[in-house]
């Protein structure tokens, strides 16, 4: 299996997603060579961490600066400060090279790879081995550009990971029909299996961030945005919906929890507003900071542009924190007890804003069923899909 990211070396959920889902590989029985395309100092600690005592995942690492979650315009070009190198698609053919070399040495019956960055090492590995290829598409760079100005050479390998692929999974069928779509691939070889959480992967209980409780001491309620603070996550419109519901209500903070290249202008967006008093800006917190984050907002607001599908909200459900969602969201197709908008309309954002903060009765609803649903959506069940899938193209 190669990935790019995996808890806690993680900055977004497709980390999430590869922790959920190979920790439930192995308790089904499954084997799984987890592929790092960054050479990362991972103990023996660490791997039980990741994997308990099961010891039916082993982790494989070279060095690379590949990074995630970066946007089409720092394709070409490395981070001032970061320890990613100049070129991220240069990096991807040197991944893909490894994956060829690891194919010679490894004995394995299925290949699997996690989004684009990865895309070119299962197809290599496929080339050498012949074994079947699934991949796996958490995002399209249509996700991630909001369509607009799609970079041609991530572009030409998604669809060539997409098109030499056994079976495709689509985190939802929204993402499905931009891969039909877009990418010209056989609607018959793509299935769709939704994220999930659990115990590994859902937030716990945490005394962190004693500021926050005290605001909520105070009689403050709070409004979480945790992401990634880019054009994809929609972060404009939660906070120009923030100054709609300051405008009724006085009492209320906003929380923007994340890094990305829209920070700066979020940040200056908050100020033209009049509003930078009430909005925080917390960088991307981990942990027990994120845990508690989501344990004190008194709403998880997910405004996104497009989103594949969501892990976050089901991280908020499953500790009890109301969700506001948009409509343009896979994790909308398969969760009721929240409230759901149009990520473009800012005045029914802070209406349904204004209602949680304001309705306690509402907000216990929220809560109560909110986490009874999450308790339905497991790792279990995707993985017992992807076994399905597995055993398709083995036999």
């Amino acid at each position: 299996m190669f990935g790019w990211e995996f808890p806690p070396f993680n900055s977004g959920g497709l980390g999430v997603a590869c922790l959920g889902l190979t920790k439930a590989l192995a308790s089904i029985g499954i084997e799984v060579i987890f592929v790092m395309p960054k050479k990362l100092d991972i103990s023996a600690p660490w791997t039980k961490l990741i994997f308990g005592d099961s010891g039916d995942m082993s982790l494989r690492a070279f060095h690379s600066p590949l990074t995630p979650y970066i946007t089409s315009k720092s394709y070409g070009r490395g981070r001032a400060g970061s320890i990613y190198g100049p070129n991220l698609l240069s990096e991807v053919a040197r991944y893909s090279a490894f994956g060829a070399k690891l194919a010679h040495e490894e004995r394995f019956d299925v290949i699997y790879a996690h989004d684009w960055l990865s895309f070119g090492a299962g197809m290599a590995a496929k080339q050498v081995s012949g074994k079947p290829l699934i991949v796996h598409v958490h995002a399209t760079e249509f996700d991630r550009s909001g369509g607009v100005n799609v970079n041609q050479g991530v572009y030409d390998i998604e669809r060539s990971g997409m098109q030499s692929a056994d079976r495709v999974v689509a985190v939802s069928e929204f993402t499905k029909r931009i891969i039909v779509e877009r990418y010209d691939v056989p609607e018959s070889k793509v299935r769709v299996i939704y994220n999930g959480i659990d115990e590994h992967t859902a937030p716990q209980a945490s005394d962190a961030l004693p500021r926050l409780r005290a605001l909520k001491h105070a009689g403050n309620k709070i409004v979480l945005f945790l992401g990634r603070i880019t054009l994809q996550k929609g972060p404009d419109y939660f906070v120009r919906a923030a100054a709609r519901v300051l405008e009724r209500n006085p009492d209320v903070y906003f929380i923007l929890s994340g890094s990305g290249d829209m920070e700066g202008q979020m940040m200056d967006l908050a100020a033209q507003l009049g509003i930078a008093h009430k909005v925080f800006f917390t960088g991307f917190l981990h942990g027990a900071d994120r845990d508690e984050a989501y344990q004190s907002a008194d709403l998880f607001v997910m405004p996104s542009v497009s989103e594949p599908f969501g892990i976050a909200p089901l991280e908020a459900m499953k500790i009890g924190t109301p969700v506001l969602i948009s409509k343009q969201s896979g994790v909308a197709e398969v969760v009721h007890h929240v409230l759901k908008v149009d990520f473009w309309d800012v005045d029914e954002m802070a209406g349904k804003i204004l209602s949680v903060v304001g309705l306690p009765a509402l907000h216990v609803s929220l809560s109560a069923n909110a986490k009874k649903e999450a308790n339905n959506l497991t790792w279990a069940s995707a993985a017992s899909k992807v076994d399905a899938i597995m055993h398709e193209l083995v036999r």
